[in-house]
């Protein structure tokens, strides 16, 4: 299995930890992730992380839809992976939420499974570069001609010569936009995987591969977890809680939650709305509480290195074939070594 490594978002200060992804790298990790919400962005650092690389893939995980015209995502992706010597950059894409789409970048949220359909359609046309770009979408046109057009837009064609083949991705999780990521996408990013429901997604990725004709051998799922090696398991369940009930808490609109609705498909249901009411309530410590020991075990990997390398092999047997890890050294070197890596000898 592939591992990645995670670095999402910056706090209220952006610092990338470029020894510790230089580690990765050397120890033979396939990928390193970075993450968008509403402060730093996620593709200017993978900039960063190229000049200061030379294998490692750079994945986007994920750039928000609605930040970019898909015109604009494919011009910076590309230039990304320009300057990384090719071959390099993954596009990962999301939709994130209604919150975030009307409150930070000021769009519509309109009908996102139409939205990310006409999203990658533009975005492939244009790094194929076989003509100039049009295209007649339901949410996203080429040539604009709606309100305010002058009526006068050209179809162009990019100076630069892309990559044709730059992977897209998706992070999706609901049934049909999973189905949409196989049929259209290069590989999915998961919202809530864990090996206890990888079965849930085996048909919509069937259906969605079906559709395209697309082999099951041309499609990356790429699962996330975090890693911490402890002896004091209870305590490592503990600090992940507080996160967790942010997003199914917090991070969305009451009625609008896709961390909430993937806890409830998950089988958590109770403790689920149990956490939304108690986080929206400012009774944070109990939703902290609330979050289950079970569901925080199930997409982590947390103990001593014997009992995360038996968990291992749980993610292993998944349809999952790659793994990105959110942890510290130490979490990255037993990662590596777990999962059989072929590091560097100065590793």
């Amino acid at each position: 299995m592939k591992l990645g490594f995670m670095l999402g978002y910056s706090g209220r200060d952006l610092r990338i930890p470029i020894e510790q992804v230089q580690l990765a790298e050397r120890l033979g990790y396939d990928s390193v992730w970075t993450a968008e919400a509403y402060g730093s962005d996620a593709i200017t650092p993978l900039a960063y992380i190229a000049a200061h690389t030379e294998r490692i893939r750079l994945g986007t995980g994920i750039i928000q839809l609605a930040g970019r015209t898909p015109a604009n995502a494919a011009m910076a992706m590309a230039t990304l992976d320009a300057l990384a010597g090719g071959g390099r950059a993954i596009c990962g894409i999301g939709v994130s939420g209604p919150q975030i789409v009307e409150g930070w970048y000021g769009e519509p949220w309109g009908r996102p499974y139409y939205r990310l359909k006409d999203y990658v359609s533009i975005m492939k046309k244009i790094f194929a570069r076989e003509e100039p770009v049009t295209h007649d979408g339901v949410e996203i046109s080429l040539p604009y001609t709606g309100k305010g057009a002058l009526g006068v837009g050209k179809p162009l064609k990019s100076i630069l010569h892309m990559n044709p083949d730059l992977p897209i991705w998706l992070g999706t999780g609901m049934e049909s936009t999973v189905k949409l990521t196989a049929e259209i996408a290069d590989g999915w990013l998961p919202l809530g995987f864990v090996p206890e429901t990888a079965a849930l997604y085996e048909d919509w990725i069937e259906a969605g591969l079906a559709k395209a004709g697309k082999p099951r051998e041309s499609f990356e799922v790429q699962a996330g977890c975090s890693v911490q090696v402890t002896d004091d398991v209870q305590a490592g369940l503990d600090r992940l809680k507080p996160g967790i009930a942010l997003y199914v808490g917090g991070m969305g609109h009451k009625n609008t939650n896709f961390h909430k609705e993937m806890m409830i498909r998950r089988g958590f249901g109770d403790a689920a709305e149990r956490i939304q009411e108690l986080y929206l309530d400012h009774r944070k410590d109990e939703a902290n509480a609330a979050v289950p020991d079970e569901f925080v075990d199930q997409g982590a990997l947390i103990g001593p290195e014997d009992r995360i390398r038996k968990r291992f092999r749980d993610w292993e047997d998944s349809s999952a074939t790659g793994l990105t890890i959110g942890g510290d050294e130490q979490a990255l070197r037993v990662m590596a070594d777990i999962a059989r890596l072929n590091a560097m000898p100065d590793s």
